[in-house]
């Protein structure tokens, strides 16, 4: 399979998080539906009050929506928008990690429970304890061993916070200081908490140096992926405002990682977000864009395409807009 190719078309769907269970593809996407306010930096255009989990047993074979797998009514502690989510597998539970509101307006990343991985999941009746932002993403080590990856820019509010801790007035680093990083931070063998304190995904430069705020065509801005190829752990990630997924390479889950290169040039659409998974022997980049809502930013489709590699390791750049 050459060509990109839409997955779902009865419904909008983004950001899409993609794992092997039980040797099928399942996908867990968030949910783009119109709030009726225009269109800001915040996000608030996005009125997301629920997950749907889609499965497939081949890459060109039929999508199947196993319907809601979680509500946002379901969840106490949640105010608004249920963003980009992710799941893992452990000792015969499935866990969906996601991003909400809480009811005074702050991001914070939840878990939800399931036996099956189409869900539906049961949420805990709070969020992980230390968290913020958006976007999480589980991955999981040879060992066992489950990292969590997160934070977003702008809407993501990851501005907010330094070392940890929320500052009194959120902001971005001058362009000549150390750009702000995703988090990472190993969970607890229950899966439920944070196992410590997160720290800072530093991405450097060809020269050892850390990525600057000022340098928009490769800093993090948001949508943390983890995979690895041949032992080399691969960071990938949305540049944000210059439209670009991104990656970096290192030598353990931790970090750093050294800036590589484009893995997908901009779609239409504004934003742009991943997943990158091995199926019977290929790789594969799910993605989405806003072609087919006639280029509306909030009502994004998902797409699938392969993902080569070079023998040095690298990933071949694909066109965020040739089919």
């Amino acid at each position: 399979m050459e060509k990109k190719r839409y997955l779902v078309d009865h419904s909008f769907m983004a950001d899409p998080a993609v794992h092997v269970f039980d040797g099928k593809l399942y996908i867990y996407p968030s949910h783009d539906i119109e709030s009726g306010i225009p269109e800001n930096d915040l996000g608030d255009h996005f009125d997301m009050r629920d997950y749907h989990v889609f499965s497939m047993e081949s890459i060109d074979g039929a999508v199947t929506d196993h319907g809601v797998s979680l509500d946002i009514k379901e969840i106490p502690w949640a105010g608004r928008q249920l963003w980009d989510s992710d799941a893992a597998y452990r000792d015969g539970m499935y866990y969906l990690y996601f991003p909400v509101k809480d009811k005074t307006d702050i991001f914070r990343i939840g878990v939800a429970l399931s036996d099956r991985p189409e869900g539906p999941f049961v949420p805990q009746q709070a969020p992980i304890k230390g968290s913020y932002s958006i976007d999480p993403c589980v991955f999981r080590e040879e060992d066992g061993t489950h990292f969590i990856y997160f934070g977003g820019l702008w809407g993501g509010q990851l501005q907010r916070y330094r070392e940890n801790k929320a500052i009194e007035c959120g902001h971005e680093p001058e362009v000549d200081e150390p750009a702000l990083t995703a988090r990472v931070a190993r969970l607890t063998d229950d899966m439920l908490e944070f196992a410590e304190a997160p720290r800072s995904v530093v991405i450097l430069d060809e020269n050892g140096t850390p990525l600057k705020a000022g340098d928009h065509e490769r800093r993090f801005f948001e949508a943390s992926w983890m995979h690895q190829y041949n032992g080399v752990y691969y960071f990938s990630y949305s540049t944000g405002n210059t439209h670009l997924l991104c990656y970096a390479t290192g030598d353990n889950p931790y970090g750093p990682f050294t800036y590589r290169g484009v893995i997908l040039t901009p779609v239409v659409g504004w934003t742009t977000h991943h997943s990158i998974v091995e199926f019977k022997g290929k790789w594969y980049l799910f993605h989405h864009d806003s072609v087919p809502s006639g280029g509306r930013t909030w009502l994004r489709s998902l797409k699938v395409a392969e993902l080569h590699y070079l023998p040095d390791g690298t990933i071949q750049t694909l066109s965020g807009t040739d089919e």
